[in-house]
């Protein structure tokens, strides 16, 4: 497996050298200055390119662009949708040029990934990414007072969820406001409560069918294009893996990655295993799902979850969770293999350590929630001895 590291460009506290220090030589990046739906052009794409590569004795590469994002509209399916179809296939064909082929994404309608607590105590003084039931209910159905909220949690959720907003006082609330609207960096819209209510609205009677059927135009606009000139497209799942706000998640489980894979078949139709992301879902089998659509994986993000029977969740250590890490690390070994033996020359599948934890002197950088330093040099050291291991076993 291609060892990769998340860097956010030159405004990350996580510098390029630090990165080759931690092991990794694939960089996964994105042009997060550029607003949703315009092109990436050739001079932008070749200047990251160069930052990257500037430093020869460092051996960095652009492995992987995360994320090329999908306007809003396409997701709603509203307007003339032409211009942001031919504005994607532009950015396809220029990335590829510049000799760039795997391409992540997602497809989570307004809102990317979320929790409730960004920096949730361990022991020793190590921090953690939490997503709490209760505090989810809190904000849904306390907070913006959507209609209908009560009804999706069960009761004893919603009790808790009633009881901390009972408590709670401005700063709580503003606090759990501002964990939720954290998002990811680049062109993506931060809300207060009434603005979030508004564009909320833009979804009233919104489905999953309707999702749906604007996933599947969205890939047979695009994925042709993708495969023509080389690139593997892969979709991220949901984070989490349920639907939030009464907006639909479509990306969540098996079914729903047998769907995209199945509605446009292709090599350059493909998914990110995000074990967090899907080992967040109690039904979701990783090691059987990474067995299951090992053909179709470009990508994989790498890190593991401890669940809670509400369907709260905990980002624990790289291998000591709910997600067998070791069987999944197994199965794109044998993928890997699999590869080999056709002769494919993009036999690797790229990994990175995903939303480590807070260790050491992390605290002391303004890292990316999810993205310090020292945490995801732990769990890739982690990993490669798990890889290390498989090979070597297989």
């Amino acid at each position: 497996m291609e060892e990769t590291f998340r860097w956010f460009g030159p405004a990350d506290a996580v510098r390029l050298h630090e990165i080759r220090q931690a092991g990794a030589r694939g960089i996964v990046t994105a042009l997060h200055d550029i607003p949703y739906g315009e092109v990436w052009r050739v001079e932008a794409i070749m200047e990251r390119k160069r930052l990257i590569e500037a430093d020869a004795s460092l051996g960095l590469r652009w492995s992987v662009v995360e994320s090329l994002p999908v306007h809003e509209n396409i997701k709603l399916g509203e307007g003339d949708l032409r211009p942001l179809f031919d504005n994607y296939r532009t950015s396809l064909r220029n990335l590829a040029a510049c000799g760039i082929f795997t391409v992540c994404y997602n497809f989570m309608p307004l809102l990317d990934w979320m929790r409730t607590d960004l920096a949730y105590p361990q022991p020793g003084g190590a921090l953690a990414l939490r997503f709490d039931a209760h505090l989810h209910a809190a904000f849904d159905c306390f907070m913006l007072e959507r209609p209908g909220a009560v009804a999706e949690f069960p009761p004893e959720v919603l009790t808790r969820a009633k009881e901390w907003f009972d408590a709670s006082t401005e700063a709580d609330r503003q606090r759990l406001l501002d964990t939720i609207m954290a998002g990811l960096p680049g062109a993506y819209t931060r809300y207060d409560v009434p603005g979030l209510k508004a564009v909320l609205a833009r979804y009233d009677g919104f489905s999953a069918a309707d999702l749906r059927a604007n996933l599947k135009r969205f890939l047979e606009e695009v994925v042709p294009t993708a495969e023509e000139v080389g690139v593997r497209l892969c979709m991220h799942p949901d984070d989490p893996p349920r639907p939030l706000f009464g907006l639909p998640r479509i990306v969540s489980n098996a079914e729903d990655l047998a769907f995209i894979v199945e509605s446009v078949p292709s090599p350059a139709n493909g998914i990110t295993l995000c074990t967090g992301s899907l080992g967040a879902g109690a039904g979701n089998d990783l090691p059987a799902i990474t067995r299951r659509f090992a053909p179709h994986i470009h990508f994989a993000h790498l890190r593991n979850v401890k669940r809670d029977p509400d369907g709260s969740f905990m980002e624990s250590e790289h291998l000591d969770g709910d997600v067998d890490m070791v069987a999944v690390i197994a199965a794109l070994h044998a993928e890997e293999q699999r590869r080999l033996r056709e002769g494919r020359a993009d036999w690797q599948i790229p990994i990175r350590p995903d939303h480590g934890q807070v260790l050491l002197d992390d605290g002391n950088r303004k890292a990316h929630p999810g993205y310090p330093l020292v945490g995801r040099l732990r769990g890739l050291a982690e990993l490669r001895g798990v890889m290390k291991a498989v090979a070597a076993l297989a």
